[in-house]
């Protein structure tokens, strides 16, 4: 499965839009991060949400394939439109980074 997602839902006129990508947290240390928005398509994302730590980009493929299955039997499809709020979870990134590294740093861990 790819690393990336994009799906959409028409629903009364709107169109929802979930993206998903999976990122690895900083430090080098293998942990990985799911990162997911939601939000009306052509518009800013209402909710942007980060799943994790996992150990390895597999585990967290494989939550993001169940999330994907669950979301298709919504009426969820696949869209082609490009990524539209990568700088969005790369923002929420930078916060679960920096979150992880005063966690660390608490216990005398070296992030």
């Amino acid at each position: 499965m790819s690393q990336t997602l994009c799906l959409n839902r028409q629903c009364l006129g709107l169109v929802t839009r979930i993206e998903c990508i999976i990122r690895p947290l900083s430090g080098g240390n293998g942990l990985w991060t799911l990162l997911c928005a939601a939000g009306i398509d052509a518009g800013q994302p209402t909710a942007i949400k980060a799943q994790g730590p996992f150990h390895g980009p597999r585990e967290a493929e494989s939550v993001l394939k169940a999330i994907a299955e669950n979301l298709y039997g919504q009426g969820y499809a696949v869209s082609e439109s490009p990524s539209i709020w990568q700088l969005h979870m790369l923002a929420e990134l930078r916060k679960v980074n920096a979150n992880q590294s005063r966690y660390l740093s608490g216990w005398g861990v070296k992030s």
